[in-house]
């Protein structure tokens, strides 16, 4: 009996041994111990066997495929194999073997392994799921009703069908540049690894912190906004059956929105290949109902209803540009499915979104303030219930409200991705906590349970007044904004050897760049001011005061005299090395942690 493997191009059969595991482990640890040094790293999924089945499995070692067979042990060493043999089998030698069955080496764990981490989590996303991550996460119809308010208000029409499409260019600009970044370096921690791998010795640490807090924040900021959201649109869905007269209060409104994060939570926890078999439903869902709004609400709109092109022709959602990055360790193939996910859910989110635009533009009526001022609450909402009536108007907002919940799942799933990839370099408040895998579904839940605590937190600022909850919602905006800005500069401010990966740009990398930086800062500071043109105390935006107060506690957490970042935090570390206790490490063991400084990574530092 006999395992058949594949290495380096050469076929080997694996003989059996018939001696103890505990003795084979207890071998093995002596020589880790006595051979510690740099292994070329290599992973098989399972065993092949001739002659019959033999039980099997994978464990790590630092930087080495450990392959467990009941009876035998052996190790990869570099470009050689070494067998580590039982007492009674000291003789046993592997020789050629002449069979085609093999077992090929998973490139994005060599790929993750070259940028220092192990493989952690199962890679069950395929490339259509990772692009159903990002749809979902932008979540087109329901982002365009959460902010319709102020479009119809500031601007009408006009604002709704040219804003998006003029937008639509710059936003894509910055989806190129940050699907290059993925491609080179395809990790959970995207944003800040991409930062601390570009910019000079010098600040690299203290810029990964910053956007790194950044992207931590905004991406649990946008968990609590879209919930709130979709909290009150099941309000409005409320007042379309009661026909428009429910008045919801704070209280009630809040207990709607625990519900659907603790619904989130739970949804989110269960096992990956769940969540993305789920992409593809979220698909389908979002596309169908932008499809219905596009033709289905033209022709069942009432004449009265209906606008003149010159009306119509002649707001902005966050698009998530990011989103599929932080799934980048559970997606195959990922330094391609990544970069394309973000690039084809944009370019598809760009035209659903003009052309649901353009036929709310031209079936929303000439009263707009009567669409602002409706009992309902919602302006989509009363469109809808002008053109179809009562129940069609209920039965396509219960649709608005499950995308919109689709919505928010798959922004907690994101966030605490990046939560968890945060904490793994030790960043976070008790990150030895927050970085574990569930040993039953293979996800990070305390992260989940991390971010869904903090979200929770949030919406307890609706108490303190409207204008509080909504300058912390603009932050999902804007902070991400920061986090998105610094990598994609930093690549071209600082001196270094940027290694693109199998999707690039070329030469068009730097003026790309350029525009959606430069957009960004545009944008930064639009978001800054008031949504109305005559303000005052109460009605003002804070969203400077918000954002500025955090990233100031942000700075002041890194430089901290004694417990600040500044003092311990060295950007990336390693988790390819487990700590080995007397022979072969225990398998449950937490492991050992190396900073990244002579790893050889996708982005080599050469500024000094």
């Amino acid at each position: 009996m006999a395992a058949l493997l594949e290495i380096e191009g050469n076929d080997y059969l694996l003989p059996s041994n018939q001696g103890p595991r505990s003795e084979c482990r207890r071998l093995l640890g002596h020589w880790i111990r006595t051979h510690m040094c740099a292994f070329t790293l290599t992973k098989f999924k399972s065993l092949v066997c001739v002659g019959g089945y033999v039980g099997s499995g994978v464990e790590w070692i630092p930087q080495v495929a450990l392959f467990r067979h009941p009876r035998c042990l052996s190790l990869a060493f570099g470009f050689s194999w070494f067998k580590v043999n039982c007492p009674c089998n000291s003789q046993q030698t592997m020789a050629p073997a002449t069979s085609r069955l093999h077992l090929q080496p998973n490139a994005d764990e060599e790929t993750l392994a070259k940028l220092g981490y192990k493989q952690e989590f199962h890679r069950a996303f395929t490339p259509l799921e990772v692009f159903g991550v990002a749809f979902s996460y932008i979540g087109l119809l329901p982002s365009i009703a959460s902010v319709l308010f102020y479009t119809v208000l500031n601007g009408g029409p006009l604002a709704m069908v040219w804003g998006w499409a003029v937008a639509s260019v710059f936003i894509m600009c910055i989806g190129l540049a940050m699907a290059e970044l993925a491609s080179a370096a395809p990790t959970s921690g995207g944003l800040y690894y991409w930062t601390y791998s570009l910019a000079s010795p010098r600040c690299r640490n203290f810029l990964a912190w910053i956007v790194g807090y950044s992207n931590t924040i905004q991406s649990i900021t946008v968990v609590a906004s879209v919930d709130w959201a979709c909290a009150i649109q099941i309000t409005a869905a409320v007042g379309i059956a009661s026909d428009q007269a429910y008045a919801t209060t704070n209280e009630q409104l809040y207990g709607i929105y625990a519900a659907l994060v603790l619904s989130h939570a739970v949804l989110v926890s269960l096992g990956t290949k769940f969540l993305a078999r789920l992409q593809r439903l979220y698909i389908l869902l979002n596309v169908c109902l932008c499809f219905i709004i596009i033709i289905v609400l033209p022709i069942a709109t009432p004449s009265k209803y209906r606008n003149s092109a010159s009306f119509a022709l002649g707001g902005f959602t966050n698009w998530g540009y990011d989103s599929s990055v932080h799934m980048s360790e559970e997606a195959s193939n990922a330094a391609t499915a990544i970069p394309w996910a973000i690039i084809s859910s944009i370019a598809m989110s760009a035209v659903l979104g003009w052309g649901t635009n353009v036929s709310l533009a031209f079936c929303m009526g000439a009263d707009l303030t009567g669409i602002l001022s409706s009992p309902i609450g919602q302006p989509m909402a009363q469109i809808l219930y002008n053109s179809l009536g009562q129940r069609g108007a209920l039965a396509l907002w219960c649709f608005v409200i499950l995308t919109q919940y689709m919505m928010g799942s798959s922004c907690l799933l994101v966030g605490s991705r990046q939560t968890f990839a945060f904490a793994r370099d030790g960043a976070l408040p008790f990150s030895q906590y927050l970085y574990r895998i569930n040993g039953y579904t293979r996800t990070p839940v305390n992260t989940v349970w991390f971010d869904a605590a903090l979200v929770l937190a949030i919406g307890l600022l609706a108490f303190a007044g409207t204008q509080a909850i909504d300058a912390v919602f603009t932050i999902a905006v804007t902070a991400s904004y920061v986090s998105y800005i610094t990598p994609i500069a930093t690549r071209f401010v600082f001196k270094n050897d940027f290694k693109s990966g199998p999707f690039n740009l070329g030469r068009l990398s730097f003026p790309i760049a350029a525009i959606a930086v430069s957009w960004m800062v545009f944008m930064i500071i639009v978001f800054f001011f008031p949504s109305t043109a005559q303000t005052n105390a109460q009605a003002m935006n804070y969203t400077v005061v918000v954002l500025g107060g955090y990233m100031s506690l942000a700075v002041f957490w890194y430089y901290c005299p004694v417990y600040g970042g500044v003092h311990w935090f060295n950007g990336p570390v390693s988790n390819l090395a487990p700590a080995v206790k007397g022979g072969y490490g225990d398998e449950d063991s937490v492991p050992e942690r190396k900073e990244i400084r002579d790893i050889d990574l996708s982005v080599s530092v050469i500024d000094s």
